[in-house]
């Protein structure tokens, strides 16, 4: 019945017949919202740049040099995407885009987990660790034997995501960059 419609609108229909679900079992407080985690459509790689170029800026004073290093991460994995070996989840509240992660190849037996961010709506919740949650899943599933990261050390909601789920930090070094001066960190995570 849903495959006639477009993406967006089997995503709020969907929505929806579970929203009407909880009212009627009584399983969701009123008021509750409705998170989904769905695969990337066209448009969803240029709000992800959009949105780092914009919380970035306005949360931690980065310049537009950041942006442009998002769009060449999304520009990369857009033209190079090997669904065999790589995926990307974007995260919905009420139908809105919130979030995105994604799992690219870095070699046949190393995964990196890239563009991890959340909207500051959608913090809280318990959203950022379930995408983190995601990839790691997707990752041991390929039989990837480590994944790794790059991040920055004034990110502490997402180092601590990091670390809850088992990354260490293996090596950080300062540097200046997108205006600011900072310290670039690379985690790992042993997956088997």
């Amino acid at each position: 019945m849903l495959a006639p419609l477009p993406y967006d609108e089997r995503d709020r229909v969907i929505a929806a017949m579970q929203a009407v679900q909880h009212a009627l079992d009584g399983t969701a407080p009123a008021g509750s919202r409705t998170v989904i985690l769905r695969d990337p459509r066209p448009g969803d790689l240029g709000w992800v740049v959009q949105q780092h170029g914009e919380v970035y800026a306005r949360e931690y004073g980065y310049t537009s040099e950041f942006e442009a290093l998002v769009a060449e991460v999304a520009a990369g994995y857009l033209r190079s995407f090997d669904p065999a070996w790589e995926k990307g989840w974007i995260a919905e509240l009420d139908g809105e885009r919130v979030g995105s992660v994604f799992v690219v190849r870095k070699s046949a037996t190393v995964a990196q987990l890239r563009l991890l961010i959340l909207a500051a709506q959608a913090r809280g919740l318990g959203l950022g660790g379930r995408l983190v949650d995601e990839c790691i899943t997707f990752a041991r599933a390929k039989d990837y034997r480590k994944m790794v990261l790059w991040t920055n050390g004034q990110l502490a909601a997402a180092r601590a995501i990091y670390a809850a789920r088992g990354f260490q930090l293996v090596s950080s070094e300062p540097l200046h960059a997108y205006g600011q001066d900072l310290v670039g960190e690379t985690w790992e995570l042993r997956l088997c």
